[in-house]
């Protein structure tokens, strides 16, 4: 009797999984349907080309942010410290500067607030912001395995926040 009721629980379980999910905060807005990505392209820390089919694959969480924008600042190692906990095969945080002074000032700052586990990427010519539809800095949009925009926040947010990174373990998870 003891194991029909342990089955029964683990499976009553399992098919309550969808329903525990964890709910997107209430600032980032998702969409019904996931919507495509115009192709951006940008450079890595090294000058390097990279656009964001560099990621496919894995559930990516692209910041779009710049050295001057004071909430940008103040989010950013929040995003670092998300990267080092969920970044991986799975996921990744790509932090997109729009900073036209280039990579330097980037990797200064990084360096100034102890950004340790982002990637510099950088758009000095502020075409990916446009191509993306982003009217405001700090903009953040998540994207599934398939390179398919699933939802966006735009304003800074607390992405270490336990809230924050139950929600995205279960997209990460159920992509």
């Amino acid at each position: 009797m003891r194991t029909f009721a342990f089955v029964l629980v683990a499976t009553l379980l399992m098919l309550a999984q969808p329903l525990l999910a964890a709910e997107p905060p209430a600032n980032f807005a998702m969409h019904e349907t996931p919507k495509p990505v115009p192709e951006i392209q940008f450079q890595d820390g090294e000058a390097k080309p990279r656009t964001l089919a560099n990621y496919s694959g894995r559930v990516v969480l692209l910041n779009v942010w710049a050295t001057w924008c004071i909430p940008c600042r103040q989010e950013m190692p929040t995003l670092d410290r998300l990267q080092a906990e969920l970044g991986g095969a799975d996921f990744e945080v790509v932090a997109l500067s729009i900073d036209r002074a280039g990579p330097d000032a980037v990797r200064k700052f990084f360096a100034e607030i102890g950004i340790q586990h982002l990637a510099l990427n950088i758009d000095t010519s502020g075409k990916a912001m446009f191509a993306l539809g982003i009217i405001g800095l700090p903009a953040t949009i998540l994207i599934d395995r398939g390179g398919r925009e699933v939802g966006r926040l735009i304003g800074p947010a607390e992405w270490d926040s336990p809230a924050m990174v139950a929600f995205l373990r279960d997209r990460i998870a159920n992509d």
